[in-house]
């Protein structure tokens, strides 16, 4: 059996069908005969008649045969036979695809398997993703090219109307075109929020760090740091941004004239206030359990809040692993404290990879983390810094990638690896496997006897997927509010 995990929590990625641990076990069904990926859709074994190997060696050795359907020697053998499929998507403009059957045609697959391609692999449709990359690339035309037209610009990336076009954008920018071309010459926009966004919930969860460190709520203000870069659309120095919350609309207010790097403040503002994500797919599907009905009905319209920066929920992420939410918070202070100064607004920037990889095993002890921390941070402060671990482009790769890329990193688990995927990128099927909190919530909920395993809240959320995501910050969000009545937005 594999050392680095537990039967319990192999059981639990194998009945999840997870494909982020593919390459790491495998799983042998002795009432078969086979041998499979964690990630295969075969019918699910009873535990009892499974045992893990490390490899397709160990499995072969006891007897057991390669399964036909997800064939676990490719992936041994260093191919993804789906993810490389997928790669032909990479670098290529939106525009090479102008409808749903065009990109299953260029993927050479029908239509059933193309859905579950992006179902597994981007937790989406294949018409979401569509939406989202033509978006993408029209934010970019429409600030660096200036002088073309905006019909011009929603042509050329694929959208077939103007309303089309304008509704799309609004839904996924919170902005319309124009008033998102002229981002760099405001120091003040107003983003337009959804009709049900439930504003307290989500300033609850932005405002949960005790000492507010890098985010402060006051009422339905919320102010908070960002990361604004070192390049050309950047403004100078760390920023800060002021967030009003009112209903239907966020009063955007930042230090100074905005200029170039208002397009990046935007960015942040679509993770930090959960405008990356829609719940409706989860809230139909939550609606119909039993389990999960009374939460979607006691918080509709939930969104899930982002880090402002991915390599900030990566830190996190190693400060949370195997504590509590408090001493976590304590640890992430000292660390701020230790790289610089307080911002003007009396928080404190963002921790930045080369400040982070600067820093001395020594001075990262004295900070109180462990002495496994400590190197887990500087290794994955240093990955970033230097390039080796570009979170930016990783963004872009199928889940699965990404999360096999975390769980390399020195001192990654499942949690880890899980909570990075949910807060730090925005995977929709993301679930941080073992996580207490959670346990807790659902035991108060459920009214059950004893906290459920890791592999019983797994199957008690596997309905939800691809959006387990949610299903996790619902429970976050129920175990920090007194009692099933939270007061509305």
């Amino acid at each position: 059996m594999p050392s680095a995990l537990t039967r319990a929590q192999m059981l639990d990625r194998m009945f999840a069908a997870d494909p982020a641990y593919d390459g790491i076990f495998i799983t042998g069904v002795v009432s078969t005969g086979i041998y499979c990926l964690p990630s295969c859709r075969a019918r699910k074994p009873k535990p009892q008649n499974v045992e893990f190997y490390p490899g397709p060696r160990e499995a072969l050795a006891a007897g057991l045969r390669a399964c036909r359907r997800c064939r676990p020697d490719e992936c041994y053998a260093g191919r993804f036979p789906d993810e490389e499929r997928l790669s032909v998507l990479s670098g290529r403009p939106v525009s090479d695809w102008p409808s749903v059957g065009e990109l299953a045609r260029a993927l050479k697959v029908g239509p059933s398997k193309l859905h579950e391609l992006f179902r597994e692999h981007f937790h989406q449709t294949p018409a979401e993703w569509l939406a989202r990359r033509r978006v993408e690339e029209a934010r970019a035309l429409l600030l660096a090219e200036p002088e073309r037209t905006i019909a011009g610009i929603a042509f050329e990336v694929g959208f077939g109307s103007l309303s089309t076009f304008g509704a799309q954008f609004r839904r996924l920018s919170a902005l319309t075109p124009h008033a998102y071309r002229s981002l760099p010459d405001s120091a003040q926009f107003r983003l337009t929020l959804p009709g049900d966004y439930p504003a307290r919930r989500v300033l609850l969860d932005l405002g949960r760090d005790p000492h507010a460190s890098t985010a402060r709520v006051e009422g339905q203000r919320l102010t908070f740091s960002l990361d604004l870069g070192n390049g050309p659309d950047c403004i100078d120095g760390p920023g800060w941004a002021q967030v009003d919350l009112n209903p239907g609309a966020a009063r955007v207010t930042l230090p100074g004239a905005a200029g170039p790097g208002a397009a990046r403040v935007h960015r942040a503002l679509l993770r930090v206030l959960g405008l990356e994500s829609s719940p409706t797919r989860f809230q139909v599907a939550a609606q119909a359990l039993p389990g999960w009905s009374p939460l979607v009905k006691d918080a509709p319209g939930l969104r899930l809040p982002l880090t402002p920066s991915r390599f900030d929920g990566l830190v996190w992420a190693v400060l949370g692993q195997g504590v509590g939410f408090a001493q976590a918070c304590c640890l992430r202070r000292r660390l701020l404290e230790c790289l610089g100064p307080a911002l003007p607004c009396g928080l404190y920037p963002l921790p930045q990879p080369a400040q982070v990889a600067a820093l001395s095993p020594d001075t990262l002890r004295g900070l109180g983390l462990t002495r496994a921390r400590a190197s887990s941070l500087q290794a994955l402060a240093a990955a970033v810094a230097a390039g080796r671990l570009d979170l930016d482009r990783l963004a872009q790769s199928p889940w699965p990638q990404v999360e096999r890329a975390l769980l390399a990193l020195p001192g990654f688990g499942p949690w880890a690896a899980g909570y990075a995927l949910l807060r730090a990128f925005g995977a929709a099927d993301a679930w941080p496997t073992g996580d207490a909190a959670l346990a807790r919530s659902w035991q108060t909920r459920r009214g059950l006897p004893r906290r459920p395993t890791a592999t019983e809240l797994t199957a008690a959320c596997a309905p939800l997927r691809p959006h387990r995501a949610l299903a996790a910050f619902y429970l976050w969000q129920a175990d920090r509010t007194a009692g099933p009545d939270w007061s509305r937005p």
